[in-house]
């Protein structure tokens, strides 16, 4: 059986020469290269029928239908939204009825809109919690592009401002923005350090350590006259940060109403 795109078998070959120090004469490089080459499963089965390589169909899909055979993929999912559902047999075993609709929407958007990706990995940041990498990847926007970026053959990818950044909104994410983000994953201090880059929240409000966590992670508050306040956003559900916060409830408790969600 082979791939439906490129037509070659379902496999795929590893090289895990860079896991071994090995150290050999050039006669020995080819018979070194097969040593630390092995081939693993590589099959993504389509409920249509047909089987793809993982980066081929990553590179052919188009959201509702099988490149190859053009069949609609879709079906309602439990949640009575929609799936898609393929037998997956790779290096891990294999994996049946495994819904991949949301790792494919994600890959075509990127493949459309490559310069989002930092902005999506923001929101992740901010969804776990990680306050030095959340403000470290802020501070790689005003670093300039590597020479091996500007080597590059690909043409270049729009870098965003800080600004846009916390500003962004997911659009296959339910609009959420960086603040949806950390409340839905209970992080106050990424709310805090949100707040104070993003918002017009008065300095009173905000408590002497959160000042002193910005200043020793080397990033401060700037000048938030004419921008977005990002209390004011809503997700694709209507829903300011604030109200999602009285949803979950838990470690929110004392923020609605306090003015710090909501302008």
């Amino acid at each position: 059986m082979s791939c439906a795109k490129c037509q070659n078998p379902l496999v795929l070959e590893v090289d895990y020469s860079d896991d071994e120090d090995v150290s050999m004469g050039a006669g020995s490089s080819s018979a070194a290269a097969a040593q630390n080459t092995q081939t693993v499963p590589d099959d993504v089965a389509l409920n249509c029928g047909c089987h793809f390589h993982w980066q081929c169909l990553i590179d052919e899909y188009q959201v509702t239908e099988c490149p190859s055979c053009h069949q609609n993929l879709l079906t309602p999912g439990p949640n009575g939204g929609q799936q898609l559902l393929c037998t997956l047999h790779n290096e891990g075993g294999v994996q049946e009825n495994l819904d991949i609709l949301p790792i494919l929407t994600e890959e075509a958007y990127l493949h459309a809109y490559p310069e989002d990706r930092i902005s999506r990995a923001f929101l992740e940041l901010c969804r776990e919690g990680d306050v030095s990498a959340v403000v470290d990847l802020l501070k790689s926007c005003n670093e300039p592009d590597s020479d091996d970026e500007e080597m590059d053959d690909e043409p270049a990818i729009p870098k965003k401002s800080m600004d846009e950044i916390l500003r962004y909104q997911d659009p296959i994410g339910d609009m959420q923005s960086g603040l949806h983000a950390a409340v839905a994953g209970n992080s106050r201090e990424v709310a805090w350090l949100l707040l104070l880059l993003a918002s017009q929240l008065p300095e009173m409000e905000f408590p002497a350590l959160v000042y002193q966590q910005a200043a020793s992670l080397g990033i401060m508050r700037e000048d938030q006259t004419g921008k977005v306040d990002i209390r004011s956003l809503r997700d694709g559900q209507g829903r300011s940060a604030e109200q999602l916060a009285v949803e979950l409830g838990g470690v929110w408790h004392g923020w609605p109403g306090s003015g710090r969600l909501t302008v």
